[in-house]
């Protein structure tokens, strides 16, 4: 296998006002849609033999404005379940949790359909993830393969391909529309770059 490609979605009006966004199903905005064209050049180079995509319209769009052929649609990709907080802010949910942190505190339960999820339980998917890429690179040679979903679970998944806990994945901020790669080093595990984007003013180029 060559690289795992990672691309958060494009844009929407509640990523852009900081709303917990997992299953609700937003389209991308217009700064969205230019966010994920602009991927074209930044992919150009790369010889991507499988394209992975969560099942939301965000990132099916994003995947198709990048230019990313025949994505397969995979629910695992699907974003962080944030339960009772779907919605709500970080700084809404503090006023009655000063000190809440989502990567160590989890969510509040929310209805049987979307009850919410620990960040173990996010940690396990992006295992589930790896080892399904793992698999599929067997076939594909020393092709990229990329990922095109949602920050949170990303992070995770960074997380645990470099053999941290799932709650680490705090410690890589993961931009709209950006584009980030994980490979190896002396067969190690590694980030190789992180957040890689064009310039907002050549967007429209």
């Amino acid at each position: 296998m060559g690289e795992l490609i990672l691309i958060r979605h494009g844009e929407t009006e509640w990523s852009r006002s900081g709303q917990h966004t997992s299953w609700t199903d937003l389209p991308l905005t217009a700064t969205g849609e230019r966010q994920a064209r602009a991927l074209v050049p930044l992919l150009a180079d790369r010889n991507i033999g499988l394209t992975l995509v969560s099942p939301s319209i965000r990132a099916r769009r994003t995947a198709e404005l990048a230019g990313l052929h025949a994505p397969r649609v995979t629910p695992e990709l699907r974003e962080w379940d944030y339960g009772g907080y779907e919605g709500i802010t970080t700084q809404a949910i503090r006023r009655t949790r000063p000190f809440w942190n989502l990567w160590t505190d989890g969510v509040d339960p929310g209805s049987d359909e979307h009850p919410g999820e620990s960040p173990a339980d996010v940690g396990q998917r992006a295992d589930q993830v790896l080892a399904g890429v793992r698999s599929a690179a067997e076939g594909i040679g020393d092709a990229d393969i990329a990922l095109v979903a949602h920050s949170h679970f990303l992070r995770v998944l960074t997380a645990r391909y470099l053999g941290l806990t799932p709650a680490e994945g705090r410690l890589f901020q993961l931009a709209t529309g950006a584009v980030s790669r994980l490979g190896t080093e002396h067969g190690r595990p590694v980030v190789a770059a992180l957040n890689v984007a064009l310039p907002e003013s050549l967007h429209e180029a």
